[in-house]
């Protein structure tokens, strides 16, 4: 057996020891016998009442589902998840397993793949559940199968392409292609991308227009191919993706629960294309018809005679008989927005969805493949001809809850194999976000140096009066060593605070804002964003956000998250608080220093990084972020911050 082939079964087995992981979580958290418990931990509504049942795509049921207590309770409810709606009247009946689809604070839509709602629903004591999704799992082990499994076929040769056992083929690069809205490396990445028969990779590290180069090299593909597959892990990568395409004047059909896609894009979605066709006023007559059989059916209950059971039966005839030709108009509407679409975007699971089993695609492009695992990667490779991955494998890493399946090779992307790969990578080395000294520490330690920061941003400061000494400067680190500001951990949440820090971070913030209204002639609005690798810090900073009365006025323009919260994201000032502070020198997980280049390279015209440098410096990336500072003049004490405010 090759190693190769070793490899993916040892990636298999992992997967599973990692779904095994996910669920073991799932149940200690969600799954308690304890209704009340289970609605304190936001996985159960219960009491609910079904307020509207209709008829949705595909035929199937949907039902608006409301609570009637506990409004407004935070829940863990979303988009796309799956859920079981239960009754305790008749508790020995099977629950109807659904997915949810739109979503508000107490109300949701549930998409039933059935097409009557048993007896026992119009009973009284329903609530519904929020169950444990295997669906991801389920198509990575599929695709791992079919990877595995591969023989004399175009998958094979990805497969030994990517593992480095083929060289990867290109045609002849065209240096006729120079799009002026692009730059030198942005046009180098396109041109590798059209001259790539397997794999290709554009790396684009923070700031450099990856989305952009993307954007432009899936417009000239489709000026070859008919139709390409665009796939990212993250709902919103793959939104704004479909924005920027749209804008060029791409058909893209964004397929995916729209709970969780932007409100921009829900013009491009399957929803709403198949609402906008001229035959959809056909279609929904159709289906109003056979709701109105359905609850004539409905009206017979669990008493009657053989005369009602025959009536009963014969609305369900007509209503199931309309139905059908409901479907055959239906498929046909889809199957016409299928063969228009130039481009399908969704996330990898999406992409082996129903509708899109029997699609084959020339080329799939991958954004953020960074933070994909590898088996997800394969879902949407094993129904393509070749791959475009676009990210850095410098920024966030994928998730992976089981300690065991990280530590042997779980969290190893797909990228960063291919990235070893000689020849099929070209790195975006121009940056457009930020000021040059906000720039150039992670440019050191992970890009060898080989990032530019454009001259539009190069040196952008918030003031250039030489009194404004909290804005004139790109980047502060305030040190809280000596001061006694202790973290503190949650023994619930298992998260950590530093309570004294923020507070400091909020007074420094306002001193900034003051000193930002003073020197602002232009009226320009700034955005601001707090960012703490922990959870329990970012709640403590949202809420010392929300009692302030001057930064009330600033509500609109501060976000306040977690460093996964701020992935792809940009703001004029960013500030970071680290908040550990403890006599052993320990950091946690401070030590993934891929998060923290995400965390430090946001801001755009204003860094300020809180923390104890006494805990940080055993680190050496600490230790050199540090010296780094000093040698651009940017150390300060909280200590000269404790008069104010």
């Amino acid at each position: 057996m090759s190693q190769t082939i070793e490899r993916l079964l040892n990636l298999r087995k992992l997967l599973k020891v990692e779904r095994d992981e996910d669920f073991k979580q799932y149940q200690i958290h969600f799954s308690r016998n304890n209704i009340n418990h289970r609605k304190q931990n936001g996985v159960t509504w219960y009491p609910i009442v079904i307020s509207n049942v209709e008829i949705g795509l595909g035929e199937y049921l949907s039902i608006d589902i409301e609570r009637t207590t506990n409004h407004n309770e935070p829940h863990q409810f979303s988009g796309g998840k799956i859920a079981a709606m239960f009754s305790n009247t008749y508790p020995d009946e099977k629950p109807i397993n659904g997915t949810v689809k739109v979503l508000g604070p107490n109300k949701l839509r549930l998409s039933l793949n059935i097409d009557e709602l048993p007896d026992w629903c119009s009973d009284g004591k329903l609530g519904i559940n929020l169950l444990f999704d295997e669906t991801s799992y389920k198509e990575m082990d599929i695709a791992m199968e079919k990877v595995i499994t591969a023989s004399n076929s175009r998958l094979a040769v990805l497969r030994d392409v990517m593992y480095d056992l083929k060289p990867p083929a290109f045609d002849k690069i065209d240096d006729t292609i120079q799009l002026t809205k692009l730059n030198k490396s942005q046009n180098a990445a396109v041109q590798k991308i059209i001259s790539a028969k397997d794999v290709a990779i554009i790396h684009g590290p923070p700031g450099t227009g990856k989305t952009t180069t993307l954007v432009q090299a899936i417009r000239l593909t489709l000026q070859n191919e008919k139709q390409v597959l665009v796939c990212s892990s993250s709902n919103t990568a793959v939104d704004l993706l479909t924005e920027k395409l749209h804008r060029e004047g791409i058909n893209v059909l964004r397929l995916g629960n729209p709970a969780r896609i932007s409100e921009d894009v829900l013009i491009n979605t399957l929803d709403s294309k198949v609402a906008a066709h001229p035959s959809y006023k056909e279609l929904k007559s159709y289906r109003k018809t056979a709701e109105e059989y359905f609850k004539m059916a409905g009206k017979y209950k669990r008493t009657f005679g053989r005369e009602e059971r025959e009536q009963r039966q014969l609305f369900y005839y007509e209503a199931k008989k309309i139905l059908g030709e409901a479907r055959v108009l239906e498929d046909f509407i889809l199957n016409e927005q299928f063969e228009k679409a130039q481009v399908i975007a969704c996330t990898p699971v999406v992409s082996s969805n129903r509708m899109m089993r029997n699609r084959q695609f020339t080329t799939v492009f991958i954004d953020e493949a960074a933070q994909s695992l590898e088996p997800m990667a394969w879902i949407p490779i094993t129904r393509s001809n070749r791959v475009v991955f676009a990210g850095d494998h410098f920024q966030l890493p994928p998730t992976v809850k089981s300690k065991k399946a990280e530590e042997e090779g779980l969290k190893e992307t797909l990228f960063e194999q291919c990235m070893h790969i000689p020849n099929v990578s070209v790195m975006l080395n121009t940056q457009y976000r930020m000021n040059e000294q906000i720039m150039n520490f992670s440019n050191t330690k992970f890009y060898k140096g080989n990032l530019i920061a454009d001259v539009s941003v190069k040196d952008n400061v918030l003031s250039k009066d030489a009194n404004d000494y909290l804005i004139n400067t790109p980047v502060d680190f305030i040190d809280t060593a000596g001061c006694g500001y202790n973290e503190i951990l949650n023994p619930e949440s298992l998260s950590n605070s530093n309570p004294e820090e923020a507070q400091l971070l909020i007074k420094h913030l306002k001193l900034v804002l003051e000193q930002f209204e003073n020197s602002n002639k232009s009226g320009k609005r700034i955005t601001i964003g707090v960012i703490s690798p922990y959870k329990e810090q970012v709640q403590y900073l949202t809420n010392l956000i929300a009692e302030d009365e001057h930064l009330i006025n600033y509500k609109s323009q501060i976000a306040v998250k977690t460093i996964d919260g701020f992935q792809g994201q940009e703001r004029d000032i960013i500030y970071i608080s680290l908040v550990r502070s403890n006599d052993n020198k320990e950091i946690g997980f401070l030590s993934d220093i891929r998060r923290m280049n995400v965390a430090l390279t946001r801001a755009k015209t204003k860094l300020v990084v809180i923390g104890d440098s006494a805990t940080l410096a055993n680190h050496t990336f600490y230790k050199d972020f540090l010296d780094y500072i000093e040698s651009i003049n940017s150390y300060k004490t909280a200590w000269e911050f404790m008069d104010f405010g």
